[in-house]
């Protein structure tokens, strides 16, 4: 698992970005696929979650995920639900202790931001869509109306497509200059015409910045080209295979 530094600091707070390694799953989902969405057997998903919660060293946590639809939608967490019962968001948020708060990705940004004063714990799934719409700042609202100081709140962004790894074509890159022309920053030319190399970490890190928040710190893996460590699914789609897995970052607060 990979942890960072900001986060390592804030007063009990447990955290990790965990990679694909050490779990019970095989085939494409090879080994730890946290992802119930996936086509993998319930029962390697949900002892590979356990192994997660027991190397997060913070007690017997209860794990919590959502089911992401790439929006701004955060809830606010007050007691854990079931798999089967998981609701609708991008983000979620809490003051209570023992619950950890996990999202789930496979080339999108695992954001989790802690305020240790307040004790308060944000987790988020940034990809390209749900930062533009703003699930970051929307993620740290609810944060701050559970007693969170933006200013204290620091982020990590965990390991996701990287910034040579993300090619995209002249619409995708017309959508971020029409928000506003300083969006030309995340953005470098392709080897292929009209086409773009897209730094999503970086974006997020600059709403992140722009929102006041105390500060930011950015994994440096590529899910992409890190093919032993990460699930991409992109990568999946270059190699034509049916499915992929998704990898768990989580937070929790120490009980």
């Amino acid at each position: 698992m990979i942890t960072l530094g900001p986060l390592n600091d804030a007063p009990g707070v447990r955290h990790a970005f965990f990679t694909r390694l050490g779990g019970v799953s095989g085939g494409i989902y090879a080994s730890r696929n946290c992802g119930f969405g996936s086509g993998d057997r319930r029962d390697n998903v949900a002892r590979n979650r356990s192994l997660c919660m027991q190397q997060l060293d913070a007690g017997t946590p209860s794990l919590v995920t959502a089911h992401q639809t790439h929006s701004a939608d955060v809830i606010t967490v007050e007691t854990a639900w079931a798999p089967d019962h998981a609701p609708r968001a991008d983000a979620m948020v809490t003051d209570r202790p023992g619950i950890a708060l996990g999202i789930l990705t496979a080339d999108c940004a695992p954001v989790i931001l802690a305020d240790g004063t307040a004790q308060v714990v944000g987790a988020a799934h940034a990809g390209w869509k749900g930062a533009r719409s703003g699930i970051i700042e929307a993620t740290i609202d609810g944060m701050c109306r559970l007693g969170a100081d933006r200013a204290r709140i620091v982020a990590g962004i965990g390991p996701r497509i990287g910034s040579r790894s993300y090619e995209v074509g002249p619409e995708f890159r017309d959508r971020f200059l029409a928000d506003d022309d300083a969006n030309t920053f995340y953005f470098a030319p392709s080897r292929r015409p009209g086409h773009s190399l897209f730094d999503l970490g970086a974006y997020v890190a600059g709403r992140l910045e722009r929102a006041g928040i105390g500060s930011v710190v950015l994994a440096p893996n590529d899910t992409l080209t890190e093919t032993d460590r990460f699930f991409s699914y992109r990568r999946s789609v270059h190699n034509g295979d049916p499915d992929y897995g998704r990898c768990l970052s989580a937070a929790v607060l120490e009980e």
